[in-house]
């Protein structure tokens, strides 16, 4: 007989409103907590300085956190000009320091060549794994670290205002692995500046946004009122761009037992349109499609020569 798991079998996202200097490693063990979740992950790091939003997955959710990890996302954020440091933000130690204070027409148009799909090196003090260890652990023992420059893409990038001299006001929509601190970094160098983050707030995540985020004070407000779930949301939630697949409840048994089905060959030709190019972990997923039974998520999977094939199969409770 196999161990039970401690917790709770809860499944779903909660769409926190992370605040700045906790890690989300940290925030991840205090959702789980007022949830007593078995299991728990977040789509995504965003650094202990930053502030906003942090999707957070329960349970069978957790399967649908390479999706979200792909999905465009959104920042607003401050540079202070005048000193870097050497995380690139205003917790660093200053490495170089300038009484260069850029005029926002300049940086209005040096900010144009970010856009678009570029080539980035991430910064020193990141996530990023070299050799089987973390960068920002290599950096912090004092070494210096070879990254190799990746491409990303944004899609927009805009001076949203300045603070005097000193600090200009930015926002910034992206894709996968685009680092603002790096940003920051060779914008102030295309600019002949010195500067750092001196403020940064993630306001969107694919379908995730601050509109329907909630603090950590209000989740345990909510516990304590046993109301806590109210601010779940469903599995299916953050596969919102994938193309949705309505089954029956016999397909749906087949489905969780792993098991492929066969698809009406209009139900295909209406699937068609909706297919688009992606890489989910690496692999194709160009022809994925979402099975819901009664608007529940029941599997993730591949559409081809006519048949629905689970590549991800959910257990919800009650479902």
């Amino acid at each position: 007989m196999g161990r039970r798991k401690k917790g709770e079998d809860v499944s779903g996202w909660v769409v926190l409103d992370k605040p700045e200097d906790m890690t989300s490693t940290h925030a991840v063990s205090a959702v789980r907590r007022i949830f007593n979740a078995q299991k728990a992950g977040h789509s995504g790091t965003l650094d202990p300085l930053a502030s906003g939003i942090l999707p957070i997955a329960l349970g069978e959710a957790t399967k649908t956190v390479p999706w979200l990890m792909e999905a465009e996302k959104t920042y607003l954020f401050s540079i202070k000009w005048g000193v870097s440091t050497d995380t690139q933000d205003r917790e660093g130690k200053v490495v170089a320091e300038s009484a260069v204070r850029p005029a926002p027409e300049a940086i209005s148009e040096a900010l144009k060549s970010f856009i678009g799909e570029i080539e980035q090196v991430p910064p020193q003090f990141s996530a990023v794994k070299v050799d089987g260890e973390r960068a920002y652990d290599i950096a912090r023992s004092g070494e210096t670290v070879e990254l190799e420059a990746r491409q990303v893409t944004v899609y927009e990038a805009e001076l949203a205002g300045t603070e005097g001299e000193d600090l200009a006001h930015f926002r910034v929509r992206s894709g996968k692995g685009f680092y603002i601190r790096a940003l920051v970094r060779d914008l102030a160098a295309k600019l002949g500046a010195e500067g750092h983050v001196w403020r940064l707030r993630r306001t969107a995540v694919g379908p995730f946004s601050e509109e329907g985020a909630v603090t950590l004070d209000v989740l345990e407000d909510l516990r304590h009122k046993g109301a806590a779930s109210e601010r779940l949301k469903p599995v299916e939630t953050a596969l919102a761009d994938i193309p949705a697949l309505a089954i029956n409840g016999e397909d749906a048994f087949k489905l969780r037992q792993g098991r492929p089905i066969v698809l009406l060959p209009h139900v295909v030709e209406a699937l068609k349109p909706k297919f688009r190019d992606r890489t989910i972990s690496g692999q194709d997923a160009s022809r994925a499609a979402l099975a819901l039974f009664e608007g529940k998520a029941v599997a993730l999977g591949d559409v081809r020569a006519g048949r629905f094939k689970p590549t991800r199969v959910f257990h919800i409770a009650n479902q």
